[in-house]
Parts: structure tokens; sequence; C-alpha cells
């Protein structure tokens, strides 16, 4: 008698699932596509991506090494077109090795390269400081010290993590503009932080004796 019950709770089984896959196998074959063709496209896009990442990294080896042979010209046109076409890291990468060739043969260029990345919030604090820091560094020859200062200030915040090489800039700039008062307050500043580099804190001391100034502390 149990084999006559499994057999006739089997069949209603069945005629249940008959019943479903008669109301909803067109739902159930869409899904199931949907399905295949959202993994297969994801694939696609990771294989793009991967071979896109690929010809952008051999791009930009090609720019540096016309870089490291001289031919700045045709480094900062290599490293534009990848900044133009690439996407993710090597655009911003390429943006930054474009304003630096520019520098070679054009600093004003160089600068105006520079603070478009600096107010390019897109690339994150971090690069939008050490792109304000570069152009500075550019213009400290020429610049006056207010100029720096209205660049700079901001980025010397302890929080800030090119505080150190930002008051060294001003530090300098003052100087060279014979405001003694402005260099000494950051050279102070420099030499009463423990977590100066050594490098920029032998450099300042120099410009100390320079300045005939003392540190504080």
């Amino acid at each position: 008698m149990s084999d006559i019950f499994r057999e006739i709770d089997e069949e209603v089984r069945r005629e249940r699932l008959r019943k479903v896959w008669d109301q909803y196998s067109n739902v159930i074959i869409a899904m199931a596509l949907l399905i295949i063709i959202g993994i297969g496209g994801w694939r696609l896009y990771q294989w793009w991506e991967a071979k896109q990442a690929a010809e952008a990294g051999r791009q930009f080896e090609t720019a540096v090494l016309l870089s490291e042979q001289g031919k700045h010209d045709e480094a900062a046109a290599a490293f534009a077109k990848l900044a133009a076409e690439a996407t993710g890291g090597y655009r911003t990468l390429a943006r930054f090795r474009t304003a630096q060739e520019l520098a070679t043969r054009d600093p004003q260029a160089a600068v105006k390269a520079y603070d478009a990345l600096a107010a390019d919030r897109g690339i994150g604090q971090l690069l939008q400081d050490l792109a304000e820091v570069r152009a500075a560094s550019i213009l400290v020859d020429t610049a006056s010290y207010e100029e720096l200062r209205s660049r700079l200030e901001p980025l010397t915040a302890s929080d800030r993590p090119f505080r150190h090489t930002a008051r060294e800039l001003l530090a300098l700039s003052a100087w060279r503009a014979g405001d003694q008062a402005a260099s000494r307050r950051w050279i102070d500043l420099i030499l009463t932080d423990a977590q100066t580099p050594s490098s920029i804190r032998a450099r300042v001391e120099m410009l100390m004796a320079l300045t005939g100034g003392r540190a504080k502390g």
C-alpha cells in the first residue's frame, strides 16, 4: 500500500509542476536568459577593462621611455593622449606626467596643468594637494610670497600629507621676498615639528643660518 501512496504523491507533484511550468514557463526562461546574458556581459566587460588597462600600461611605459631619452615634446604628447583617452588610474598618472613634461619647457603651462588637477575633486584630496605643491615648486622662484601663501597655507595644517614641503616652500619664498618675520615663522614651525623629515630639517637649518634666526623651543 505504501508504494501506491508514494506513486500518487509523485503524480500529484508532477501535475503541480506541470501546471506551474505551463503558467510561468516564459517567465522562467526569460529570467534564465537574463542571468546568462548578465554573467556573459560582466565577463566581457572585465575582459575589455583588462585589455584597456594593459594597453594603457604599455603606452604609459613608452611615454616614460621617451621622457628618459630626453624626448620631452614627444613624451608630453604621449602622456597628453593617455590623459585624454585612458580611464582610471592611468588617466590621472598621465595628467601628472604631462604637467611634469611641460615644466621642462613651458613652466606656466605646467602650472595650469597642475592647477587643473588641484581643482579636480574626482582625484581625491591627497592628489589634489600633491598637484598644488608641484605647482608651487615651479612658482617659488618667480611668484610673490603672498601668492605662494594663498596657495600653500591651507596645506600646512597638521593633518595635511604634504605639510612639510608646503612649509619649506613658504619659508624659502618669504626669505627670497625679504620677509624675515614670515620666513622665521615657517622655519620655527618646521623645526619644532617632530615629524619633519630629516632632509627638510637640514635644508631649513641652512636657511635659518642665512636669516640669522633661531628656532623656538
